[in-house]
């Protein structure tokens, strides 16, 4: 009964430790949200299918660029408790009626460079304001409504599989490249292992070799961020990771901005805490490179709006 008890204070510690972690990492996470902007019950994401265009963002200060190097626009559906999640190639040529032609992974950065000079805001004005650019024009892109953006840096990935103690995947072929100007160094050989988090994002960032291994492609990188993410996913609902979640959110809340309420992020983590990767359609988009663009597969890309549509339709 003693040894009872004692387990049963070291759980409401845990729980209670958990709680504070959670409230101050929601405070910093949806810092670029309209405190004004109360949602309804009855639109809110506990009941209300919702769409996500996630941001990973290159912030080294090796670049010095805001490039968007993982673009994706997940759907979910709380009565099935399900999502389609969409991966977009950096390089993909997008041709929308209304915006100059660009790769994708250049319009986050041009939107606050132009909130900066012509319109005269300040940086985080700018940036909110790119999002919702971003939003806008990714919504008309694939046919329907984006309600909200979230953004996170690479040192937010590294953290938060650090924080799960690694990720489990199969490296599909050697891996090696240098760049001494950004300090990159991608040194993995191929075969099923756990990766630490800077392994793990350079899996995912691999795309050229400079000492003679295989060269990769955006198809491939998207394919690894699929896995990757579903690796997260299935680790984040096993019972093992129960006291690894506070150091996610940390990790989370110190790298992730969203313009969703806090209510409305309490609500989706409620909802859909415990999906599995089996709950979820990754849907990397395909296409053809022709310098300097990647020309998408019209056939993929209705394929992925489709199921997009019917996701929000369930």
């Amino acid at each position: 009964m003693v040894v009872f008890l004692a387990l049963l204070i070291g759980i409401a510690g845990y729980l209670t430790y958990i709680y504070k972690v959670s409230k101050d990492a929601l405070g910093d996470i949806t810092t670029d949200a309209d405190p004004t902007i109360v949602i309804p019950k009855d639109q809110s994401v506990k009941v209300k299918p919702v769409t996500i265009m996630l941001l990973g963002i290159d912030t080294r200060k090796e670049t010095g660029s805001l490039n968007t190097d993982v673009m994706m626009v997940a759907s979910f559906n709380p009565k099935s408790k399900s999502a389609v999640v969409v991966s977009i190639p950096r390089d993909s040529r997008i041709d929308l009626a209304g915006y100059k032609i660009r790769k994708a992974n250049a319009y986050y950065s041009r939107f606050i460079s132009n909130g900066l000079h012509e319109d005269g805001l300040k940086k985080k004005e700018a940036e909110k304001q790119a999002k919702e650019n971003m939003r806008t024009m990714f919504g008309k892109f694939f046919d329907i409504p984006i309600d909200y953006t979230a953004t996170i840096n690479f040192q937010g990935f590294v953290d938060v599989v650090d924080a799960l103690g690694g990720v489990d995947v199969d490296v599909d072929m050697d891996m090696h490249y240098v760049d001494n100007a950004d300090g990159t160094k991608i040194d993995l050989n191929k075969g099923h292992q756990t990766l630490k988090g800077d392994d793990a994002l350079d899996f995912v960032r691999y795309r050229k070799s400079n000492d003679g291994t295989n060269m990769s492609s955006d198809f491939d990188r998207n394919k690894r961020e699929s896995q990757v993410l579903g690796e997260i996913a299935d680790k984040l609902k096993s019972f093992s990771s129960v006291t690894k979640i506070a150091g996610v959110i940390k990790a989370v809340g110190s790298n992730m901005r969203m313009d969703i309420p806090t209510g409305e992020v309490e609500n989706m983590i409620s909802t859909y805490f415990g999906i599995s990767r089996s709950n979820i359609t990754f849907i990397p988009l395909e296409g053809e490179w022709k310098s300097p663009y990647v020309r998408l597969n019209e056939t993929k890309l209705e394929e992925a709006k489709a199921a997009l549509q019917a996701k929000l339709a369930e």
